[in-house]
């Protein structure tokens, strides 16, 4: 079972894993169990032991029946959340329709709904446009220097 999980470091048995990912966790809010992998950033997805990743080593040890074909998701949402109640394994297709789209672009505009599909704009027309604007002031700085680089000196 546990050669399942990709990544994973050899020396590891179920039981020793299983008291590993307990020691380098803690109960957060709403009942999280939330684990402190390799990275120093905390609300993504972390890799322990080895490379392995946290929520589906966690899903082997203290659930079982892993299928290495689906994905292991959270219920609660919280990416690095290893608690045994909250995990669930799940087609790519029902992980990637879970996932939310933001209202709102990088930049802080607000996001259009596409007509066809339903679903946010993939691209912000704000920044589409800024952008297309930036470019055009590029281009025209280089024509006008190509011109200039051109004329004569003389006259």
């Amino acid at each position: 079972m546990l050669a399942d999980i990709k990544g994973l470091s050899k020396h590891f048995t179920e039981d020793s894993l299983r008291a590993y990912l307990a020691e380098r966790s803690t109960r957060g809010d709403g009942g999280c169990l939330i684990i402190r992998g390799y990275g120093s950033r905390s609300g993504v997805h972390q890799k322990v032991a080895g490379r392995a990743w946290a929520h589906i080593a966690a899903y082997v040890v203290f659930v079982g029946g892993y299928d290495p074909d689906l994905d292991v998701a959270q219920s609660c949402g919280v990416k690095d959340c290893i608690e045994p109640t909250h995990l669930r394994q799940a087609t790519r297709t029902e992980t990637s329709r879970a996932r939310r789209q933001r209202p709102v672009c990088r930049q802080g505009h607000p996001r259009e709904l596409d007509d066809a599909t339903g679903r946010y704009r993939r691209g912000c027309r704000v920044c589409n446009r800024d952008a297309q604007r930036r470019w055009r002031e590029r281009q025209a700085e280089e024509v006008a220097r190509a011109r200039t680089g051109l004329r004569p000196s003389g006259t």
